[in-house]
């Protein structure tokens, strides 16, 4: 398939993929030989989608690109320990960015309950940033 092909596989746009291509996280094939409509285009296979995959998984659990490249060496290698310990320490990430929202929603709450209890003076959501 061609490069538009991959990106639709994959739910992304053209220019993300060479973005992953310029990292390191996906292969670029060569072009093909010839002339004409099908010369010198990239064809992608089925493990360049499953790669593309691989890659926008881990995205969406929060890793980095560093680390989704951390991690397609460890497919590569079966390390599942090293995977294991990568994402573990990905949950206590999450678990601090849950317990960062909480706080901001109580907090945000508080601010909209005193903002709607009278309508003198200025907003207390308004103040509250302006403090921050």
């Amino acid at each position: 398939m061609t490069i538009a092909g991959l990106a639709r596989e994959g739910g992304v746009g053209v220019e993300t993929i060479r973005y992953y291509q310029r990292r390191g996280l996906l292969a670029q094939p060569p072009r093909t030989a010839g002339s004409g409509v099908a010369g010198g285009i990239r064809r992608y296979d089925a493990e360049a989608v499953r790669q593309l995959k691989f890659v926008r998984s881990a995205q969406a659990a929060g890793f980095t690109l560093e680390e989704v490249s951390e991690l397609l060496k460890l497919d590569a290698t079966d390390n599942r320990s090293k995977a294991r310990a990568m994402a573990r320490s990905r949950i206590a990430a999450l678990d601090r960015k849950i317990h960062e929202l909480e706080t901001a929603k109580v907090w945000l709450t508080r601010l909209a309950d005193e903002c709607g209890a009278s309508d003198v003076g200025r907003c207390p959501i308004l103040r509250a940033f302006e403090a921050s």
